[in-house]
């Protein structure tokens, strides 16, 4: 056996992660548990980068169980986390009459996990799925917990539920398609876990970088790993984000915004928004005099070894406006009465909530970071 497991454990609701370079081909006999007695078939839905390059590993797994998936391929992008997609999915499944005891299987990065897990919520009330992530930002976050999402005008995954899916495989194999700038970008969510509560784990990334993203797969194995363990805790503690899960969304706030101000068109992924933001909200922590100034450029340097971008300048995509940024901030989700929350630290590994953060105060700082 090549894979380790991670458990999710939500009661009756607890599913396994599985993370091995060959997670798909030992684990057929985990998908075919899955399937109900009554089950008549396998949906997928992925998208045309995914299907081109690993649709035939996916047919391969179907084979394995007896079945024959029916596939609906999308097009790549975050512009799929769309009212029409969300309706056409629905649509589809309905067209091919799915019934509450099928499958369907989110054979994708997190768009397509995404997507999928809110239209198996929706559809009849609920019918189980499967991640399948492809990317290591999918692997490693949004795969796991149980969010569900797709994109409103007014900003990202304002329209969702959660959703926690019955087996979560991560293969590493399938990450040898990303671009290097798809591996980048999903790092940022491996350093997140480092810098929210497990400063061995910061350290450990500070020492492996460069092994992890040239590919050792052992090192990258073991972050995989770590990430998946620390996101399950942080779950199992508190499912619907209440209150420690909001931890998770350390860079979230200012990155969504970022993302938001360059309209979801692919310019910024959403790992290269998480990390600048993740170096905001630290900046932010030590202009209010929370985190040491050696900690916040800690965090800078790693960002910055991974390939990412430490300040809004280093995006390398024009010019920001405060006063738009402070904007797309207020639509977060994590808004309460008109206030806004955000996820700052005390240093590397001691993240917290904030409740009612000053608007004055940030829009000055805001003001700042669009000059860096």
């Amino acid at each position: 056996m090549t894979h380790s497991v991670v458990r999710v454990e939500l009661g009756s609701r607890s599913y396994d992660i599985v993370i091995g370079s060959q997670a798909l081909t030992e684990s057929a006999g985990r998908l075919k548990a899955i399937l109900k007695p009554g089950t008549k078939r396998i949906f997928v839905l992925t998208d045309e980068n995914v299907w081109s390059h690993h649709g035939g590993a996916l047919q391969t797994l179907a084979q394995n169980i007896g079945q024959t998936p029916i596939v609906h391929v999308l097009p790549a992008g975050e512009a799929t986390k769309s009212f029409e997609n969300l309706q056409f999915v629905l649509e589809w499944l309905i067209s091919h009459e799915a019934e509450r005891n099928d499958v369907l299987l989110a054979f994708g990065g997190g768009v397509i996990g995404d997507l999928a897990g809110l239209a198996a919520g929706l559809m009849k009330r609920g019918m189980p799925f499967v991640q399948i992530p492809t990317t290591l930002l999918s692997q490693v976050d949004s795969s796991v917990g149980g969010k569900t999402a797709i994109n409103s005008k007014h900003g990202k995954n304002l329209i969702g539920l959660f959703n926690q899916p019955a087996l979560v495989l991560a293969d590493m194999s399938l990450l040898s398609t990303l671009p290097p700038r798809e591996w980048r970008a999903g790092y940022a969510e491996v350093i997140k876990y480092g810098l929210i509560d497990r400063p061995d784990f910061f350290e450990t990334l500070e020492a492996r970088t460069s092994d992890i993203l040239s590919g050792d797969l052992s090192a990258l194995s073991e972050a995989v790993k770590t990430s998946c363990e620390s996101k399950a805790d942080v779950v199992a503690a508190d499912e619907t984000e209440r209150g420690r899960r909001a931890l998770l969304n350390l860079g979230h706030t200012f990155g969504h915004a970022i993302e938001k101000a360059r309209g979801f068109d692919g310019r910024v992924l959403h790992g290269e928004a998480v990390a600048t933001g993740m170096c905001m909200a630290y900046r932010y922590s030590r202009d209010l005099e929370l985190c040491p100034g050696q900690d916040v450029v800690r965090a800078e340097r790693l960002i910055a070894a991974a390939g990412l971008a430490p300040t809004l300048s280093a995006l390398k995509t024009g010019d920001f406006s405060a006063d738009e940024l402070l904007s797309h901030m207020f639509q977060d989700k994590k808004v309460e009465s008109g206030a806004l929350t955000l996820i700052l630290a005390k240093g590397i590994g001691k993240a917290f909530v904030q409740k009612g953060a000053d608007p004055t105060h940030l829009k000055a700082f805001l003001e700042a970071e669009v000059k860096l």
